[in-house]
């Protein structure tokens, strides 16, 4: 077990219950299992779930929502063929939890909620999946459409995703997640039907409920708290205000940023399709409740609340307000994040505190390296730990790997001339040091200059040895792209896909068996 590297110290700081002043976590928030009253729009809610998910496989899980039963919630954007390998990690994180509350007697379930409003294109419409040594990046590309513009999950495939789909199969090779994979991204559909199709096959035997809540019904729903994202705007922006001073005044960073004019929603436009997000105009004597401004349009709140009564689903909340909207919705006891959602929760909790008048616990999602067997092998082969893959790089870990594997007597030679040089060295520049201040300081830089030709000779002897035995290079380039890919942590590059084609779904029990421990830890899993 050992910790991710990349990790904020606001994320780690709650993951070891430190954060409590801003954010309180699972292990110090009482009992999140006894799940939040039920909200009067309950029967109709899971009515709307139902029809997202009308697979046999979520006849329990709907049936369990019907009779009250609390929901651990996660979620993530609509990336393409299923997104990246964290994506799954906070399924079966939501499974587990769900599972661990139902045992004691609490009734859960695990509802993945689909980030489709979210309009940053470039983000969602690209995957990586091992292809042999190397990585291979497959990609959506748009055709005349400005990509930043409009929410991911409404976008139509076209016949350009049928070579990409065709592509990633021969990657992934035959299985029952590649033919899930080929069924869910048809031209015609788009990237949100894609995403829930793919997802709700993958974890069907967990029953896992998949969730697109962009559409109008569930908008009108969530109205109450977009009517006060809307209606309390200023006092709200003020609270935020405060919140990201305490943050930074605690040594902490505000993932959103907060600014004189901005608020935490956005504005569809009718026509275009667009998200724009909305800007606060302060009031003037003319205006005295103030504008709002999306794009080159000007609002009023009248004007927004009668949007929100009549076309509700043109009023999308933000990063910092969409956890508030979805806990409203879904009366969630527990929301599993990332680092990165766990930091918009440290400031969205002055929202929640204002808005729903309670904080839904949080929790960290699992964190994780799967190990193909080919890949453990080299591990072993050459006495490597997780670990120090990720603190190398492909170059770095050939020179260790070579080093490693020079003869003995050249090791030996090479620790003795080195051991020598050290000794010797020691004593001479703190001899000159006591001599004299002017010469103490020259020795010690002339010092430097022997010690790193000492380490150029060890480099020199470990590219021989690279030479000889080119399969170090190999070794080391396979280590890298595998477990720690250009330094990011293999769950945040490669796509999901390729292993759940791999090693099939039994993958999706095995790692919700492991998300069953709530330590925040990295957990390495040799498949």
């Amino acid at each position: 077990m050992t910790v991710m590297p990349g990790l904020s110290r606001l994320f780690l700081d709650f993951c070891s219950g430190e954060l409590g002043s801003f954010l309180p976590s699972a292990s110090d928030a009482g009992n999140w299992q006894q799940r939040p009253p039920l909200p009067a729009h309950w029967p109709e809610l899971v009515q709307l779930v139902a029809k997202q998910n009308p697979s046999p496989a979520t006849a329990n899980a709907l049936a369990a929502l019907s009779n009250g039963a609390g929901t651990v919630l996660t979620g993530q954007q609509v990336g393409l063929f299923g997104g990246p390998l964290f994506t799954p990690f906070k399924a079966a994180t939501a499974i587990a939890r769900a599972r661990q509350a139902t045992a004691a007697d609490h009734p859960h379930q695990a509802i993945f909620w689909l980030a489709t409003e979210d309009h940053d294109f470039d983000e969602i419409n690209h995957v990586t999946f091992p292809a042999g040594r190397t990585l291979e990046n497959l990609e959506y590309v748009l055709a005349g459409e400005p990509s930043a513009a409009r929410p991911v999950g409404g976008l139509v495939l076209d016949d350009r995703i049928t070579p990409i789909v065709e592509r990633a199969a021969e990657l992934l090779g035959p299985s029952d997640a590649t033919d899930a994979l080929i069924a869910a991204y048809q031209p015609g559909r788009t990237l949100a039907q894609a995403f829930a199709d793919f997802y709700s096959k993958i974890f069907a035997a967990q029953g896992l409920l998949v969730l697109d809540a962009s559409s109008r019904d569930f908008h009108r729903l969530g109205a109450p708290v977009l009517r006060a994202a809307i209606e309390r705007a200023d006092e709200l922006h003020a609270a935020l205000l405060d919140r990201k001073s305490q943050l930074e005044a605690a040594g902490y960073h505000a993932q959103v940023a907060v600014t004189e004019q901005s608020s935490v929603l956005f504005l569809i436009d009718a026509q275009t399709g667009a998200r724009h997000a909305l800007k606060r105009i302060a009031p003037t004597p003319a205006e005295t409740d103030g504008l709002w401004q999306a794009g080159k349009q000007s609002y009023s709140t009248a004007d927004l609340v009668a949007i929100l009564a009549s076309e509700p689903e043109r009023i999308s909340p933000s990063a910092l307000l969409r956890p508030v909207f979805q806990d409203f919705l879904l009366s969630s006891s527990l929301f599993i994040g990332g680092p990165a959602e766990i930091a918009y929760l440290a400031q969205s909790a002055v929202l929640y505190e204002r808005i729903l008048g309670r904080q839904t616990t949080p929790a960290p999602r699992f964190f994780g390296t799967l190990i193909e067997p080919a890949i453990a092998k080299l591990l072993d082969r050459h006495e490597l730990t997780l670990e120090q893959i990720f603190t190398e790089t492909p170059e770095s870990l050939a020179q260790r790997l070579a080093a490693r594997s020079m003869p003995i007597e050249t090791k030996q030679k090479l620790a003795a001339a080195g051991n020598a040089l050290d000794t010797e060295l020691t004593t001479l520049v703190e001899w000159m040091q006591s001599q004299d201040k002017g010469l103490g300081q020259s020795a010690e830089t002339a010092e430097g200059k022997i010690r790193y030709q000492m380490n150029r000779l060890r480099t020199l002897a470990a590219n021989f040895q690279l030479q000889k035995e080119s399969t170090l290079t190999k070794h080391a380039e396979s280590l890298c792209n595998a477990l720690c890919p250009g330094g990011i942590p293999q769950e945040r590059v490669h796509g999901a896909a390729y292993y759940l084609a791999k090693y099939g779904p039994e993958l999706a029990e095995t790692l919700s068996k492991q998300a069953e421990n709530a330590c925040p830890g990295h957990t390495a899993i040799r498949l």
